[in-house]
C-alpha cells in the first residue's frame, strides 16, 4: 500500500510538472497576440527617439497642412468671445493689457510660451522612461492620443487667437516686445498654422506633465510643482493673447480622451501599472521580423 501511494504521488508530480516548467521558461507563450501587445514592456531608447521624432514631424505637417480658413476662424473667435462674455469669464483682454504693462514679466512669458511647451514635455518623457519604464508606454499613449485628437479639432474648428481678432484691441506681445523664438508671431508665423487655437495643446501637454508628475513623484515639492506648471501655463497663454479660456477647456477634453484611450488599452491608468515591467517575451513585431529574417 505504501508503494502504491508513492507511485501515485510520483505520477501526479510527473504529470503536472511539465506544465509549470513550460510556463516558467516561456513567458507569454500562452497569451493571445492582443494581450502580448498590451503588456507593458521595457522601452528601447532608439525606438522611442525615432517614434517621437516621426510623430512630432507628422503632427506638425498635418497641423500646418490644415487650410487656414481666415474668415471662418475669425467668425469662430467672435463667437467664442461672445460666449465668454455671456458666461462672465471674458477677462482675457484685461489680463493681456495688465501683464503687458510689466515688460520683464510679459517678455518672460513670451519665452515661456515658446520653449517650455517642448522642454518640459520631453523632460517628463525622459524621466518616466528612465525611472518608471513599466509605466512609460501607457503614459506616452496618453500624450499621443491627446495630440492626435487635437488635430481633428484644428481641422473641424479653425479658430483665430485673440491677438488676431479684428477690433478687440488685444496686444500681440511677441510683436510689441520683439521676442525671439515664437512661431505664433513675427517672421516665423508663416511656418505655423495661425488659426489652430482650439484646442490648446499648451494646456493639453502641460496638464499631462503636471498630472504625470503628481501621480508618480514621491517628493511633495515635486508634486506641487507638477500642479503649478499647467496653472502657470494657463495664465501665460491668456496673457500673451494666444488663447481663450475655452481653448484651455478644449485641451482638457482632449487630454481626458487620451487617458480614456490609454486606460482602455492597458486596462489601468499608467500610475497603477508596475514601476518596472515584468518579462513578457519578445514583442510580437520583433518576433515577426526575426522570423522573416530567419527564412532568408
Amino acid at each position: 500500500m505504501g508503494e502504491s501511494s508513492v507511485k501515485t504521488l510520483e505520477t501526479r508530480t510527473d504529470v503536472s510538472s511539465p506544465t509549470v516548467v513550460e510556463t516558467e521558461t516561456r513567458p507569454g507563450s500562452e497569451r493571445t497576440l492582443v494581450s502580448r501587445l498590451r503588456a507593458p514592456r521595457r522601452p528601447r531608447i532608439w525606438f522611442e527617439i525615432l517614434l517621437i521624432a516621426i510623430s512630432y514631424w507628422t503632427y506638425s505637417l498635418i497641423r500646418n497642412a490644415v487650410p487656414e480658413q481666415k474668415a471662418a476662424a475669425l467668425a469662430n473667435a467672435d463667437w467664442i468671445w461672445s460666449v465668454e462674455r455671456t458666461l462672465g469669464i471674458a477677462v482675457e483682454q484685461s489680463v493681456n493689457h495688465t501683464i503687458n504693462s510689466v515688460t520683464w514679466l510679459i517678455v518672460g512669458m513670451n519665452y515661456y510660451y515658446a520653449t517650455l511647451h517642448f522642454v518640459v514635455t520631453i523632460g517628463v518623457l525622459v524621466w518616466i522612461y528612465r525611472f518608471h519604464p513599466g509605466r512609460y508606454a501607457a503614459t506616452r499613449m496618453v500624450l499621443f492620443a491627446t495630440t492626435g485628437v487635437a488635430l481633428v479639432g484644428y481641422y473641424c474648428y479653425p479658430l483665430a487667437p485673440p491677438r488676431l481678432m479684428n477690433g478687440q484691441n488685444f496686444i500681440d506681445t511677441v510683436l510689441v516686445h520683439h521676442t525671439w523664438g515664437s512661431m505664433a508671431s513675427g517672421n516665423l508665423k508663416q511656418m505655423s498654422n495661425q488659426y489652430a487655437a482650439m484646442p490648446s495643446m499648451h494646456i493639453g501637454w502641460s496638464l499631462w506633465c503636471g498630472l504625470t508628475i503628481f501621480a508618480v513623484a514621491s517628493a511633495p515639492w515635486a508634486r506641487i510643482l507638477g500642479l503649478l506648471y499647467p496653472t502657470a501655463t494657463l495664465i501665460v497663454i491668456v496673457a500673451t493673447a494666444n488663447h481663450f479660456w475655452l481653448d484651455a477647456v478644449g485641451g482638457m477634453i482632449c487630454l481626458a480622451f487620451g487617458y480614456a484611450v490609454s486606460r482602455s488599452w492597458y486596462g489601468s491608468f499608467a500610475h497603477h501599472l508596475p514601476r518596472h515591467p515584468e518579462p513578457t517575451g519578445p514583442h510580437p513585431a520583433s518576433d515577426l521580423l526575426n522570423r522573416v529574417l530567419a527564412r532568408r
